[in-house]
């Protein structure tokens, strides 16, 4: 198991990215794609790594609300 700090945002179709919900959580987890899969709302749209080298999963329900998840290792 791997220890990873997740910046978790809920984005919504009325508000969008600049009100979206923010939330920092430390978890353990094989992946950061095995976690989104078990704990996540909606199924998993993409997955990246931003500049840094974080992996960022974005999942959303196609009707406009969103959640992304950047998982940098501790």
């Amino acid at each position: 198991m791997n220890e990873y700090e997740v910046f978790i945002e809920d984005i919504t179709s009325c508000g969008g990215e600049k009100y979206a919900k923010k939330e920092l959580i430390e978890v353990e987890a094989d992946s950061p794609e095995s976690y989104v899969k078990a704990n996540g709302r909606f199924p998993i749209i993409d997955i990246s790594q931003n500049a840094n080298g974080d992996t960022v999963i974005l999942t959303g329900d196609c009707v406009g609300n969103m959640l992304r998840y950047t998982f940098s290792e501790c």
